[in-house]
């Protein structure tokens, strides 16, 4: 299915990929305090909004078929 050259350069790959990932969210973890503080109201918001849209249409189907 798979060569032993594929396979090695997916886990290689994989293994740079996950410690590049790492490397940069710690880099980047003091700037996230810093410039997203709030942005946990702007989720709330948006999930708000979804489920109260999705429920209208709910309604909206069941009260008009």
């Amino acid at each position: 299915m798979f060569s032993k050259g594929q396979i090695t350069f997916a886990i290689i790959f994989a293994v740079t990929f996950i410690i590049a990932i790492i490397w940069a969210y710690s880099k980047d973890k003091v700037g996230n305090k810093k410039f997203f503080s709030g942005s946990y109201k702007i989720l709330l918001f948006s999930a708000f909004v979804f489920f109260a849209l999705f429920g209208i249409v709910k309604l909206k189907h069941f009260f008009f078929p």
